[in-house]
């Protein structure tokens, strides 16, 4: 399903415009899910305020959001993501998965004058739909507003709320042109089992903090990794924090590029040689 983005500031006209959407295209006879950021939120037990103050709750909902657009999207009918988006990363990583999937997408940009916004917020008559100040003025701050030259935000159409939808725009972007071609970093990885992404962590964090506790002990030179049999790395120049980083980087690697799960304690030894040198 080709995907809208539809992304804004708090209380600038998201769901209103998701909603003209659904009907807009449900008279085209298309099917049409929308994914709504809030009901997730609200899904899960969380308060809206303390939720965007907790950055691990964030993320969560985030990724559950992601999740479900993967789902649904193919080269039918719409999906609709109704949330804040304001994270650029975020938007690309939504661009690499329609992409992934051979669907159009594009990024509805609900514009709104701040204050007009806050105004909209303490009209709202459902409480548990409000912001607090704090928490309004904290995700205007953030916002990254989407740039229509960056190709995981275009096509952008941006509206302000006394505008009309280019709503035959959107259509054609969605429907009648054709979808980027996939890439070697937007197609899934080949996993070689269910169990990839928990096995890559383990074996990478088994491997670092046996390290990390040869560091802790003063150890330095060559050291033999436990429960690995003929692995060994030279710890004498390598610090703790470049553990953890080529950890990180080593999985996002692997996440694109599958290696064997058997073979992931050498070739992460071998990457932790090359990187650390």
């Amino acid at each position: 399903m080709p995907l809208v983005v539809v992304t804004g500031v708090p209380s600038s006209g998201k769901t209103t415009r998701s909603l003209e959407l659904l009907k807009f295209f449900e008279q085209q006879g298309k099917e049409v899910h929308i994914i709504s950021e809030l009901d997730h939120i609200l899904k899960a037990g969380f308060e809206k305020n303390s939720f965007y103050d907790d950055k691990d709750k964030e993320k969560h909902i985030r990724g559950v959001l992601k999740s479900e657009v993967l789902k649904l999207v193919s080269s039918n009918n719409v999906v609709i993501l109704d949330a804040l988006n304001y994270i650029k990363g975020y938007r690309y990583e939504l661009f690499c998965g329609t992409k992934a999937n051979k669907c159009t997408q594009c990024t509805l940009h609900t514009e709104i004058n701040r204050d007009e916004a806050w105004k909209f917020n303490e009209n709202r008559e459902n409480e548990a739909e409000k912001y607090n100040r704090e928490t309004f003025d904290a995700l205007v701050m953030r916002y990254e507003d989407p740039n229509g030259n960056n190709r995981w935000d275009a096509p952008l159409f941006t509206i302000f709320p006394h505008q009309v939808l280019d709503l035959d725009g959107m259509y054609t972007n969605l429907f009648k042109k054709k979808a980027p071609k996939p890439n070697l970093s937007t197609q899934n990885p080949p996993l070689k089992s269910t169990n990839f992404l928990y096995d890559l962590d383990q074996i990478t964090k088994k491997i670092v903090d046996d390290l990390i506790k040869n560091k802790k002990s003063g150890v330095n030179g060559l050291v033999s990794l436990s429960g690995f049999d003929d692995l060994n790395i030279d710890i004498t120049d390598i610090s703790i924090q470049q553990l953890m980083n080529c950890r990180r980087q080593y999985i996002t690697y692997s996440k694109t590029h599958a290696p064997d799960p058997d073979k992931i304690p050498m070739l992460f030894v071998q990457y932790l040689t090359t990187s650390l040198k």
